[in-house]
């Protein structure tokens, strides 16, 4: 791939809105390094209150937002981090480029004071409220995902666990806030499920980009999309036994019997899921669960299913 012309890939902030204060520029560009539309994965923290049919304790919905925030403001600052890291190979990668760090949007001396505000914002968050137990989930995740950022992304199969174990500690993070005690069955389907979608990422993006996705993310070279569809199938096999097994030690019969029964759109869901990572497209993986309407009906129809159950 040839590589962008610098008056293409550092194109002035006013270009991006033209008319509009330095200062909202700015903040326009903070706002869009920080993946707003990454957000909605921060909703797992409500994962195991769900679960356990409970929110755990009194005011618990209020518990959970606090940690949904917690983990908002830990990944912006994870994501400041990345970008800047990954600043350069970025001008080079065909959307990537329009990122404000690699497009100057964002004057990168900026981005450690922010990113480190985000991670005080987060860690602070359960002293806040007097749950030191959210606040270590929400450093191990910040100490992780740094790891990860800055040396483990690339080790194969390694750097795809560790995004999965991001989605896991959210999960934890909203038991820890809520008082409940999530099972060990109930764990290994969100670290399946998460390892599951990290795989699809690989793919995606290996069929999107062809031979330049190495160039892009040195690790790929480690893998073939042969390679990434068995494992993907074989972690959705694994996520339904375990979905199975999890619901099957519900002690209520009605519970036992309705999150069993939830297995089949769950189940309908991965299908698509998988029938969608198949089809080579630029689309993030995130766009494919929450945007194809087929996916959309799968998904509203297990989460009616369950919620029934409880």
């Amino acid at each position: 791939m040839t590589q962008l012309p610098d008056t293409q890939v550092t194109a002035a902030p006013a270009a991006r809105l033209p008319g509009y204060p330095a200062p909202l520029r700015w903040l326009a560009a903070a706002a869009a390094t920080a993946r707003p539309r990454q957000w909605p994965k921060n909703l797992l923290v409500f994962a195991a209150p769900l679960a356990g049919a409970t929110l755990g304790r009194a005011d618990g919905i209020a518990y959970a937002l606090v940690a949904a925030a917690a983990f908002v403001a830990a990944s912006s600052s994870v994501y400041f981090i990345n970008d800047l890291v990954d600043a350069e190979r970025d001008r080079r990668h065909p959307d990537k480029c329009a990122r404000p760090i690699a497009s100057g949007q964002l004057p990168e001396a900026h981005v450690l004071p922010v990113a480190a505000g985000c991670a005080v914002v987060a860690a602070a968050a359960g002293l806040a409220i007097g749950e030191r137990r959210l606040t270590v989930v929400v450093c191990t995740y910040l100490c992780l995902s740094f790891l990860y950022t800055l040396l483990l992304k690339h080790v194969p199969f390694v750097e795809m666990m560790f995004v999965a174990a991001g989605f896991l500690l959210r999960a934890l993070g909203g038991a820890a806030a809520t008082h409940v005690r999530p099972s060990g069955w109930f764990l290994l389907v969100c670290s399946l499920g998460a390892f599951m979608v990290a795989i699809a990422k690989r793919f995606t993006e290996l069929r999107a980009l062809g031979a330049e996705a190495v160039r892009h993310r040195p690790v790929m070279a480690w893998y073939s999309p042969g390679l990434l569809r068995a494992s993907q199938r074989l972690v959705v096999t694994l996520v339904i036994g375990a979905y199975l097994i999890w619901a099957s030690t519900e002690h209520a019969v009605w519970m036992r019997d309705w999150h069993l029964a939830s297995v089949l759109p769950l189940t309908a869901a991965l299908i698509r899921f998988d029938y969608l990572t198949a089809r080579a497209s630029s689309k993030a993986v995130e766009d494919l669960i929450s945007r194809d309407p087929v996916m959309l009906s799968c998904e509203l129809a297990w989460l009616v299913t369950f919620a029934v159950g409880l």
